[in-house]
């Protein structure tokens, strides 16, 4: 009898190892400081997923239709692949780069700011075959925007419905309601005469569609107005960056 129950013990512990050696991988996730810094006011009515980068920046998301979108501003200062993005805090620098680059709005330090508004990255980032989008993750296309756009009830109204429904961050709620839930903030932008500008007025978007070889496409939301603006720009220019999820 006590071999028995010595036999039993035997296989319930082998089970269990088995059990435990068949787990997927916990991803090792770095520590990151802006993770819980955000002062974002997103919508309390509906339900947000989250999502991270590779260092460990944690991203709410939430479903807009048939859409996955990051709701809010990508904030990485590394590729896919682990390598760096170069930081460009110097003006002539920032005007005349031809590859990557990211900066903080003003050159700013403060974890609150960047947490709430994310980086701002010229095009050359976007564009750049290393990935600035996290995996699975991509950074949209006109046609994805389009089709977002389209949902919440074409260009002369869809803002209203993208905007974070506070005068927290924007200068004035207007008619903001965040219905959607993408909770779009101001967080201005960096121009290619090295300027910045617009935080608290406007929010600058990249997509991920060239428009020639110098400029490329963007969208536009300002304080004032339900409608989306859509245009283009120089790649040098420094926008901000919302990511959609490949499906």
């Amino acid at each position: 009898m006590k071999k028995s129950k010595t036999l039993l013990l035997s296989i319930i512990t082998l089970t269990t190892l088995i059990f435990q050696s068949c787990k997927p991988d916990e991803p090792d996730l770095p520590d990151n400081p802006l993770n819980g810094r955000t002062t974002a006011i997103f919508n309390p009515d509906l339900e947000y997923g989250t999502m991270n980068d590779i260092e460990g920046n944690i991203y709410k998301t939430i479903q807009i239709g048939t859409q996955t979108w990051m709701a809010e501003n990508l904030r990485t200062t590394k590729f896919r692949n682990g390598e760096t993005i170069i930081l460009i805090k110097d003006n002539d620098l920032w005007g005349t780069q031809t590859i990557d680059g990211f900066c903080n709005y003003n050159n700013t330090d403060d974890l609150d700011t960047i947490a709430t508004f994310g980086r701002l990255y010229n095009w050359y980032a976007v564009s750049d075959s290393r990935d600035i989008a996290p995996e699975g993750w991509k950074v949209p296309s006109v046609s994805d925007w389009q089709t977002l756009i389209e949902y919440l009830g074409g260009d002369d109204i869809a803002a209203n419905k993208l905007k974070e429904a506070s005068d927290i961050h924007w200068l004035d709620i207007y008619q903001s309601d965040n219905s959607s839930g993408f909770t779009a903030l101001p967080s201005g932008s960096r121009y290619l005469s090295n300027d910045f500008n617009g935080m608290g007025v406007y929010h600058l978007l990249w997509t991920s569609s060239a428009y020639d070889e110098k400029s490329a496409n963007f969208l536009y939301l300002f304080y004032f107005a339900p409608k989306v603006w859509k245009g283009n720009n120089f790649v040098n220019n420094g926008y901000a960056i919302r990511c959609i999820k490949e499906y």
